[in-house]
Parts: C-alpha cells; sequence; structure tokens
C-alpha cells in the first residue's frame, strides 16, 4: 500500500518557522503524486542588526534542527528536503557534507540540500564558473556563502547581501528589490546568477529574468525542488520557475 496523495513520493521538507516564502514556493512546483510535508525549526523572530545577531540567529536553527527532523520523519517520508540554506554553506564544502552526514544519520533517509543543489543546477548549463550572487545575510553569513562556492571551483564575481533586519522580514523583500539586485550583481562576464536565503521569495523573478538577461538565474527554492524530484526519479517537467524546472 501507498499513501493516497503522495503515491509517487512523499517528501519531508525542514524549514525555520520564521519562514513564510519556502512553503508556498514548493507546493507550486509540486508534481502530481508528490507531496511536502513541513517541519518547522522552531526559532525566534529575534534583530538582526550585525555580524553577531546572525551567528546567534545560526545557532538557534543549529539547537532546533535535529528536533524538526524527528518530527517530520514521523509521517515516514521517502526523502528529507532542506528548506534552509545558510547552515548548508557553513564552513564550505567541507562543512557542507559533514552537515549532509549528519542529517541523514538522523533522519534514515538521503537528504536534499540547497548547497548541493546549487552546485547540481549549475552543472546543468555547461562549464560556468563565474557567478553573480543574491543573499538576505549579514556580511559573516555572505563569507560563508563565497567560500562554498570557491571551494568548489566557482568565482564570485559580485555578490549582494541584504542584510536582512529578521528572519521574518526576509520573505518582506519585493519582487522589484530581487529585480534590482539580479541587475546589481549581473554584468559581461557574469555566467549565472544564483540567490540563496529560502525565505527571499524569487522563484518566479528567477524565472523571468532569464528572458531579458539570456543566462541562467537560478533560486535556491527553485534548485533545491528540482534536485530533490530529480533524485527521486521524478522526471516531471513542470513551466513557470525557470529553465531549470522547465528544461532539465
Amino acid at each position: 500500500m501507498v499513501d493516497s496523495l503522495g503515491y509517487r513520493k512523499k517528501l519531508g521538507v525542514i524549514a525555520p518557522s520564521t519562514n513564510t516564502s519556502v512553503q508556498p514556493e514548493f507546493d507550486s512546483m509540486r508534481p502530481v503524486g508528490v507531496t511536502n510535508h513541513f517541519s518547522r525549526i522552531t526559532i525566534p523572530d529575534d534583530p538582526v542588526n550585525s555580524d553577531e545577531d546572525f551567528l546567534a540567529l545560526i545557532d538557534n536553527i543549529r539547537a532546533a534542527i535535529m528536533d524538526s527532523i524527528d518530527s517530520v520523519m514521523t509521517c515516514s517520508p521517502d526523502h528529507l528536503v532542506m528548506g534552509m540554506s545558510a547552515e548548508t554553506f557553513w564552513d564550505g564544502l567541507d562543512g557542507s557534507v559533514e552537515l549532509q552526514r549528519r542529517v541523514e544519520e538522523r533522519a534514515g533517509v538521503k537528504v536534499t540540500m540547497g548547497s548541493d543543489a546549487c552546485q547540481a543546477a549549475l552543472a546543468k548549463y555547461g562549464d560556468i564558473k563565474r557567478i553573480g550572487v543574491v543573499t538576505p545575510y549579514m556580511p559573516v553569513g555572505d563569507k560563508q556563502v563565497i567560500k562554498f562556492f570557491t571551494d568548489c571551483g566557482y568565482e564570485v564575481v559580485h555578490l549582494k547581501g541584504l542584510k536582512c533586519p529578521s528572519p521574518m522580514q526576509i520573505a518582506h523583500v519585493s519582487e522589484q528589490e530581487l529585480r534590482d539586485c539580479i541587475n546589481e550583481v549581473n554584468d559581461e562576464s557574469v555566467e549565472a546568477i544564483v540567490q540563496v536565503g529560502t525565505n527571499l521569495a524569487m522563484a518566479r523573478v528567477a524565472g523571468i529574468a532569464e528572458f531579458w538577461l539570456d543566462k541562467p538565474v537560478i533560486a535556491i527554492n527553485t534548485a533545491t525542488y528540482w534536485y530533490g524530484l530529480r533524485q527521486n526519479g521524478i522526471d516531471d517537467k513542470i513551466q513557470g520557475w525557470g529553465s531549470l524546472l522547465s528544461h532539465h
């Protein structure tokens, strides 16, 4: 017997309790027969006005992440997707590998992380090396993102860190502001643009931006959900979220 709605796959998803973007974006991309089951990493919506505040936010996430995994695993999902990204980039490639090991050990199933998804997505567009990056983070978080991509062989040519004033308020960044950020990190030398931070609702904007820039624009929620589907043999092509989901 299989789940009546998730008869192809049940995906468990963990995301910060302050995050209001990743769940609606993932659900909008969901193929028939695949279901998303969210568990919240309970954190306070504390102000983030400095690197020290951002590090405290990361500590809050670390303190609650394993409990959120335990919670979602009670519905027996086939696979786990991390709907949060800062921690997946922390300490570069080695840190990402270690986090994946710990999460999979706790969950007992394979996990899709935003860091791995960005690498997999960029690889679909050929030999890309020079990227522009948009984040909602403080500089201490931006440094971790740069380290990860550098470890993976990419050059971060331009980075725009939005320094959002709290984890919940990341979702208040408008599509117009995100459009301007994309333009700010773009130039002729940039081969692709990547956005990290799952509470930035950029999936729709990124898909549109590919038309006017004529280059890949990868929103982390799109990349992560795409990679989670593809890792589970779900190859449906889905329109409206850019070339990654519609062509790869």
